[in-house]
């Protein structure tokens, strides 16, 4: 979804002090006042017949609509929608309401990678005890795997971001580029398109964390591995190996360009050719279409290369909904929640709002979505790659209890590889190195792999 394309730079700037309370207050477990316990919290059909009043945080542009439709059809619950502002923003300000032991919402937002540091804290209610362990089956694999932690199930998605490579035929077609289905064919691709036009690069690429963990992840990686306050960091395994040994070679090459994401300089080099690649979730088509309208008709849409040519993905970006440990009518917050998430009506109105791709199997597998052919992709039908794409999501995948700090300072160690073209494999040492002090002076158990 739109929201999710912008948080890759967004916590590169996240407050380190900020992140450091997130942990913090995690660690000490301060967040487990009000239980929200009562005739009706595990009853979650009564507690929607009986209605009431709960608050939801969040800043999809979707909600607006979501929530008049769920009072629609519940007309005793109402909705107080409040914006705290997009992720960063609004973690701190849950931390921050957490910590206090009031003032957090019933339901809020959280993305998949925020998702470890409030399950730690014990802020998130256990969805299980409503029996939406169940409902498993109807959502797709990577989104799933990042709402379950460590044994929990503390939320249940919104988005899903399978990843895609998205690519300008028009500029491919121009210079005889075959559409790489291998990460040794990409790389191939990028000499000569380089070679043929210096202006123009196969892709964009300064250092972002999300992008670098999601393809460590399709690699095969599993660089952190948690279990409760005890933490394993490796960010020198075959999988994220298998990676660098790729992408040194744009690197240190210079085969990459360093206009950096979400500028308007950015959506310029999209729009004119001198950017031909987008290797991201499936959100961006809508970000495409809203933000680069002048290349309508030229992008096209590939299954994400492989290193074998076999499928296999990972998941960038998508959020969850939570029910906060704080909320007075847990059982209300979760029949919301499940509406929202769950029920074919909000999704609809989700996937119309500009461009979110769903984390439910149902609307990834209809007829109507599957059939959508965007003029913007001259007709392609570009869901159907897509949904594919969301099949071969490698499971496991695991995110540190303090992945906002990590984001934070990843311009500083691994973006000087980047920065000096130089190899990856130094910057991400740097990375471990500053991750494993930081994460055992906030009180975590913390040792390399």
């Amino acid at each position: 979804m739109k929201h999710s394309t912008r948080s890759s730079a967004l916590r590169r700037l996240a407050s380190v002090a900020a992140a450091g309370a997130v942990v913090a207050a995690a660690l000490v477990g301060c967040s487990s006042s009000g239980n929200g316990s009562g005739a009706s919290s595990t009853d979650v059909a009564a507690a929607l017949k009986q209605g009431g009043t709960i608050t939801y945080w969040t800043w999809t542009p979707a909600a607006k609509a979501q929530v008049a439709a769920f009072e629609k059809a519940y007309p005793k619950v109402h909705v107080k929608l409040v914006n705290a502002g997009t992720n960063t923003t609004e973690y701190t300000k849950l931390q921050n309401a957490v910590k206090a032991g009031k003032g957090a919402p019933d339901v809020a937002q959280v993305e998949y990678y925020a998702l470890p540091q409030f399950a730690l804290s014990d802020s998130l209610v256990d969805l299980t005890q409503f029996g939406f362990d169940k409902l498993k089956k109807d959502f797709s694999v990577g989104p799933w795997n990042n709402v379950n932690v460590q044994g929990k199930l503390v939320g249940l998605p919104q988005d899903s971001g399978p990843m895609a490579m998205f690519y300008n035929k028009t500029v491919f077609d121009k210079y005889g580029i075959t559409v790489p289905t291998t990460w040794a064919e990409y790389v191939d691709a990028a000499k000569k398109l380089h070679a043929a036009d210096p202006n123009a690069y196969i892709t964009s690429d300064s250092g972002d964390p999300g992008f670098a963990t999601s393809m460590i992840w399709q690699a095969g990686g599993h660089p952190f591995q948690v279990n409760g306050t005890k933490v394993t960091i490796n960010l020198q395994d075959a999988g994220t190996k298998k990676f660098t040994a790729v992408w040194n070679e744009l690197v240190e090459n210079k085969l990459l360009s360093q206009t950096p994401g979400w500028t308007d300089d950015w959506y310029k080099g999209l729009g004119n050719g001198d950017i031909a690649t987008l290797i991201t979730g499936a959100w961006m088509p809508g970000v495409l279409e809203s933000s680069v309208p002048q290349a309508s008709g030229q992008w096209a849409v590939a299954p994400i290369p492989t290193y074998d040519g076999k499928a296999v993905n990972a998941e960038n970006g998508g959020s969850s909904e939570v029910v906060m440990k704080q909320s007075k009518n847990q059982a209300l917050a979760a029949g919301f929640l499940k509406w929202l998430n769950d029920s074919k009506q909000s999704v609809d109105i989700f996937v119309k709002s500009g461009g979110g791709f769903p984390s439910t199997v149902a609307d990834q597998n209809s007829d109507s979505f599957l059939n959508q052919a965007p003029a913007y992709f001259a007709g392609q039908k570009i869901n159907k790659v897509l949904v594919d794409g969301a099949k071969n999501v490698l499971p496991g995948w695991q995110y540190l209890p303090y992945e906002v700090y990590a984001n934070s300072i990843f311009a500083d160690t691994v973006g000087q590889s980047y920065s000096s073209a130089t190899s990856l494999d130094s910057g991400l040492e740097a990375w471990q190195k500053q991750l494993i002090s930081y994460g055992n002076q906030q009180g975590f158990t913390v040792k390399a792999g």
